[in-house]
């Protein structure tokens, strides 16, 4: 499909940004773009867009694209350390639970849903982009490292020290 794309064809495109979008979206939003994840997205397309070029032959178009993602999640809010409410909505609509039949059993599932979540945001950024990617996101530990531009290794440990911090700060939950 790149090389229709590469070659001029615009539908190729409208079908790889359709296919890869909501991926995208919701790794903006936990990357902290919040309520300017649309618009980090829209970005992120462009810029491969005017990138393919460079795009290697061979390699896997998502995690390219998700890598950019976060690069301009990372300029739109450099240093911020707290993310909105609404980032919560979206994961909301993106996180499907199992509900039962049993308000309190939905109730205590929500309440621990929302303390994961919470602590996920309170991970330095390179430990909850790692733990984003891998749970969230659901991509494998090469995407995941091709997405951060780290190496695999590098993906183990973060993954290793922030599922540790999670552990520790749910120990009540």
């Amino acid at each position: 499909m790149l090389a229709r794309v590469r070659a001029g064809d615009t539908a190729a495109y409208a079908e790889l940004v359709t296919r890869h979008a909501p991926v995208a979206r919701r790794l903006a939003v936990l990357s902290g773009a919040g309520s300017d994840a649309d618009d980090v997205v829209q970005e992120a397309f462009v810029k491969a867009y005017r990138s393919l070029s460079s795009f290697r032959d061979g390699a896997e178009f998502r995690p390219w694209l998700l890598r950019i993602v976060i690069n301009e999640s990372r300029n739109l809010h450099r240093g911020q350390s707290r993310r909105s409410e609404r980032e919560l909505r979206v994961v909301r609509e993106d996180v499907h639970l199992v509900t039962g039949s049993d308000p309190a059993d939905a109730a205590v599932r929500e309440e621990r849903r929302e303390a994961l979540l919470g602590a996920i945001r309170t991970l330095p950024g390179e430990l909850r982009e790692v733990v984003t990617c891998r749970y969230l996101l659901e991509l494998s530990e090469t995407e995941t490292a091709e997405a951060l531009g780290i190496p695999n290794g590098t993906v183990k440990s973060r993954l290793r020290r922030g599922l540790a911090r999670l552990r520790e700060a749910l120990a009540d939950v």
